[in-house]
């Protein structure tokens, strides 16, 4: 089992220092995240993947993000700088706040290797951003259609004609399409606010909006902090974590994208050996009560498959068509050309922990 290694170093590693985005609280939930300046502009690339493979190969950069608690204790843990940095690799890493800053990051080639709710990868790829799935860090039940504690609503049918807020080109987006579809509505049928998943939790607490599709660990907090209900949730509709690289890095540096995804297995292994440090480790960085990172893990299944393929491409297949409905994408034939290329599985299968 592996010791547990929470920050020490505050000068040199203290999370709290590097965290620009608190979710949570008036400041965090307007604030920008780690990796992006004032305007929600990514930042200038010291290394796209365009760059050149000697460039390359001196710096990795990858993303961490709340909704991955995986590539948080990979980050505290810094096995990547212990394996790489005696082969003159620099790792750097940029908070993505959403699947859709990930995608922002990875298509801009801000960062190599990002992680992203499985249907923000297929959108992403449809619309010809350059990335291969090469992981599958969760299968999270990380969405839900939230509502203030005194809400009428009881239900997906009592949205019609309401405000809603959700990130678009996020899980919780695509969740919220489905939901309403269990109830024969659609989108055309509310006022959909397009916030920030932080952004969106606020707007509820404020009264500004009827219901918000949230995201966990800013969901669990809703509910633990101010009685926010789920009204409803469903594991099926949720697309996967997975862990996507752009398709030139693969090319160049097939080696450091190995070394991610083993560092992925190892967290795997780590966290339910040290859930007590992984719970405080999530909770410090989002700015969470441990009782709402302890609801968020709890909500967040780790023990499967790495590999990516059937079990994704099953679900994707039914959130696909979506993108079409809505005019995400043009037409049906290129988000199909996009899921079936868009697994990389070999190196999920080759993947050593050790």
């Amino acid at each position: 089992m592996t010791s547990a290694r929470l920050p020490s170093h505050p000068s040199r590693r203290s999370l709290l220092g590097l965290l620009a985005l608190g979710p949570l609280g008036a400041a965090g939930l307007s604030a920008c995240a780690q990796g992006e300046d004032a305007s929600g502009a990514a930042p200038a690339a010291a290394g796209s993947g365009s760059s050149s493979a000697g460039q390359q190969a001196r710096k990795l950069t990858l993303d961490f993000a709340t909704y991955n608690p995986l590539s948080l204790v990979i980050k505290d843990q810094e096995w990547l700088e212990t394996d790489l940095g005696g082969q003159g690799v620099t790792v750097e890493w940029v908070q993505s706040a959403g699947s859709n800053k990930a995608n922002e990051f990875l298509r801009n080639g801000n960062i190599q290797i990002g992680s992203t709710a499985g249907a923000a990868a297929l959108l992403a790829r449809s619309n010809g951003s350059p990335i291969k799935v090469v992981d599958v860090f969760s299968q999270p039940n990380w969405s839900g259609v939230v509502v203030g504690k005194d809400s009428p609503i009881t239900g997906v049918a009592d949205l019609r004609g309401r405000r809603v807020a959700a990130t678009t080109g996020t899980d919780p987006y695509f969740f919220l399409v489905q939901a309403l579809g269990t109830a024969g509505l659609t989108t055309a049928d509310i006022t959909l606010e397009n916030l920030q998943h932080a952004d969106g939790r606020a707007a509820l607490d404020a009264g500004n909006v009827d219901a918000w599709a949230g995201l966990d660990p800013i969901m669990a907090a809703a509910q633990a902090e101010g009685g926010a209900k789920i009204v409803y949730d469903n594991i099926a509709f949720n697309s996967y974590g997975v862990l996507n690289a752009r398709e030139d890095f693969l090319a160049e540096h097939p080696d450091l994208a190995q070394a991610v995804v083993n560092a992925y297995e190892k967290a795997r292994a780590w966290v339910p050996a040290n859930l007590e440090a992984a719970t405080a480790l999530l909770a410090q960085v989002a700015g969470i009560d441990p009782q709402v990172a302890a609801t968020t893990l709890g909500r967040t299944k780790l023990d499967i498959s790495p590999v990516p393929g059937a079990t994704q491409a099953a679900v994707l297949e039914e959130i696909g068509p979506l993108f079409v409905a809505n005019g995400d994408v043009a037409d049906q034939g290129t988000v199909d050309e996009a899921l079936s290329t868009l697994f990389e599985p070999a190196y999920a299968q080759k993947a050593d922990p050790s």
